[in-house]
């Protein structure tokens, strides 16, 4: 009998796109000019992702399966940062992802050990949010508007709008103050009431 554990639960398809995007991200991307982000962009967009052209990946940034991966304007990936999108990942306006952060969208149903399935879960994280420097976002999870998971956080539940989250796993600290700013296109000048500090 087959052990289905080691069975792919990719496609022909999907394990030629990883191969030519793991040899192009390695090549053409990291080797890039660091102000290059519209060529990083375009390389992204070769590979299905849904990029805004104001996105600003930085050259070091990592991306597996960027055709689950949409990023939105004004959204900046640090160096090393990893998005690990076996599901799709969503990043919405003026997103900070910071240098070593890992966004994982995927694991493994610890329900059935036997098999082990893959699990592709979404993570969606909205307009001005943060995830700063070594910190982790698991399966599943929303960061919510303007919330800020601060360095090596490690968030499991979804996190709170405007909300600043710390510590494993994360735990709401305090509201986001926002400071007003003449850019009409920016966070808001103050932050939203929320229900409840939620979530870590």
């Amino acid at each position: 009998m087959t052990d289905l554990r080691h069975v792919s639960p990719y496609s022909f398809r999907q394990k030629v796109g990883r191969v030519l995007w793991g040899a192009t991200q390695g090549t053409l991307f990291r080797w890039s000019w660091p102000t290059w982000f519209g060529y990083r962009n375009a390389l992204l967009r070769c590979f299905g992702a849904t990029v805004d052209p104001t996105a600003r990946p930085r050259r070091l940034a990592r991306v597996t399966c960027p055709w689950n991966l949409t990023i939105g304007p004004n959204t900046a990936l640090g160096d090393d940062c990893h998005l690990y999108c076996l599901g799709p990942v969503v990043l919405g306006a003026r997103v900070t992802i910071s240098q070593n952060a890992h966004l994982c969208a995927g694991s493994h149903d610890y329900g059935d050990p036997a098999l082990m399935p893959l699990l592709r879960e979404p993570i969606t994280v909205h307009d001005d949010a943060w995830v700063a420097a070594d910190a982790f976002v698991g399966p599943g999870v929303t960061v919510g508007q303007g919330a800020l998971l601060g360095a090596r956080g490690c968030a499991f539940r979804d996190l709170e709008p405007w909300t600043i989250y710390g510590g494993n796993p994360a735990k709401a600290i305090k509201p986001r103050e926002v400071q007003a700013t003449d850019d009409a296109n920016a966070a808001p000048t103050a932050a939203p009431e929320t229900e409840g500090g939620g979530g870590g």
